[in-house]
């Protein structure tokens, strides 16, 4: 039985790139056959007998499969038309996507992104917020590339090596960053949409901060490639303003996307604050909080076309649907949960649903048309971990992600409807590829794994079906092959 291994790349603590192999813990399982295309591609579990014998092979459930004696999981990196991994010096819990004036819908390699992240290092004295732009993102070695490459035997990859390596010199990505002091772990970060190197920050000092970070975004644009390695070292600037009138500190931050510089924070005290952008730059906080949850406000979305409204989650297991005129009391509330809600999503495309996770790993989507307690239209019981993150796709009005604690990251498609004859009619044109569990919903398009507690994701706002991920040991940016436009 051969094992096979590829190669993933790692940002050193100065900055620049290397390669480590690492053999592949990731299974990815992408099913479900949408009305308008079809992907098939899978992640197995392949036993040794089974891989020198007859091949048969299944898709593992984590969580669920157990990995016996001889078993191994086998990666197929034909689920991916890109994956490629980051990390820096420290953890980040949270971070956003910048937009940039690279174009929109691009699908053509290689791709580049700008981020915002802030750390949670060990001591708060060490924290710090990363403006990043990472360029000459390849294919690599999935995707077509890889399905060329399927049949090759491994004693042919190995006696390739050395010209796979010649290329993947050419390709290796690179990273350009800046770096500015912050006081205490960065809870969230977001930055604003009509000007992203506007951000906002909450520590866990219990402070709610706006920084304006238009020169280490202007640096990194600036930076030509052969100086993307050079240490920068670590800037000290204050922020354009600090809010100190939350009890405690919090998590649930948002912009919104209709009213330029209007800002919500949330805190565990239950109180929610409504921020405004004065002149001269500067931000007014209203210090009258909006009041109606009991405990922990863990997230906030603001209304995607209507800009005095906006949805909150609570520790208290409710959703409540706001009007910023009102503070007193919400216009909607219902129990949502049995549990702690612990994120939402709200649809900017099909504006009337809202996506929810819960610490019972179950997803809801609510259609606020009738948003009644135990009125949600689907209704997901399959991460086997709290869910701590949830987004929607932002060009098709059907799909989201979530992420666990149970390290997954999982691809939804409302739009999807099982049809076993179809099914059966790709495994016979699809040989070999591993048959999914019955017990698997169909709307689950595929899984992401490989990465340990899994924080925070968000779709890439400019590159179709594009994703990144935070957790406990770094990045992952990747494109599932069956998500989005084919490439």
């Amino acid at each position: 039985s051969h094992h096979r291994v590829v190669r993933c790349r790692h940002r050193r603590r100065n900055g620049s790139w290397s390669y480590a192999m690492r053999t592949p813990k990731q299974a990815k399982a992408s099913r479900g056959k949408k009305k308008k295309k079809q992907n098939a591609s899978n992640g197995t579990k392949k036993d040794q007998q089974n891989a020198i014998g007859d091949g048969n092979a299944r898709v593992w459930r984590p969580g669920v499969d157990p990995i016996e004696d001889g078993e191994q999981l086998d990666y197929d990196p034909t689920t991916y038309d890109f994956l490629h991994a980051m990390r820096v010096e420290w953890p980040c819990l949270s971070f956003d996507v910048l937009r940039d004036e690279k174009g929109e819908g691009r699908t053509a390699f290689p791709h580049e992104m700008r981020l915002v992240a802030g750390t949670q290092a060990d001591a708060g004295g060490k924290n710090a917020l990363v403006v990043a732009k990472l360029t000459n993102l390849h294919q690599g070695k999935h995707g077509k590339k890889a399905a060329q490459k399927a049949d090759d035997s491994d004693e042919e990859m190995e006696s390739s090596d050395s010209e796979d390596e010649e290329d993947t010199e050419e390709e290796r990505p690179r990273l350009h960053a800046r770096m500015v002091t912050h006081s205490g772990g960065v809870n969230r970060i977001r930055a604003m949409k009509q000007m992203p190197s506007v951000v906002a920050t909450w520590s866990e000092t219990g402070h709610v901060q706006v920084w304006d970070l238009r020169n280490q975004v202007q640096a990194i644009e600036e930076e030509v490639p052969e100086d993307a390695t050079k240490p920068k070292g670590t800037v000290h600037m204050a922020p354009a303003h600090v809010f100190s009138g939350h009890k405690e500190e919090g998590f649930a931050l948002d912009w919104s996307p209709v009213v330029e510089g209007r800002l919500l924070s949330g805190d565990c005290k239950w109180a929610i604050h409504l921020w405004e952008r004065g002149e001269g730059g500067r931000w007014m906080v209203d210090r009258t909080p909006f009041h109606g949850h009991q405990a922990s406000v863990e997230d906030l979305q603001w209304s995607p076309t209507e800009g005095n409204v906006f949805a909150s989650c609570s520790v208290d297991k409710t959703i409540k649907i706001w009007d910023t005129r009102e503070k007193k009391r919400p216009a909607l509330g219902i129990q949502a949960s049995e549990t702690d809600i612990n994120v939402i999503s709200w649809n900017h495309i099909a504006t009337p649903m809202l996506a929810s996770g819960d610490d019972h790993g179950i997803l809801r989507i609510w259609d606020l048309r009738n948003f009644t307690e135990g009125g949600h239209v689907a209704y997901f019981k399959y991460h086997t971990g709290p869910v701590t993150s949830v987004e929607w796709s932002p060009f098709e009005s059907s799909s989201l992600a979530s992420s666990s604690e149970d390290h997954q990251v999982a691809v939804w498609d409302l739009a999807v409807e099982r049809d076993a004859e179809e099914e059966a009619e790709a495994m016979q044109v699809n040989e070999g590829q591993a048959e999914a569990p019955d017990e698997l919903p169909a709307q689950l398009m595929f899984v992401h794994q490989g990465q340990k507690d899994v924080k925070e994701l968000h779709w890439h706002p400019q590159i179709p079906g594009a994703l990144v991920t935070t957790s406990s040991d770094g990045f992952n940016i990747y494109k599932p092959s069956n998500v989005g436009p084919e490439v």
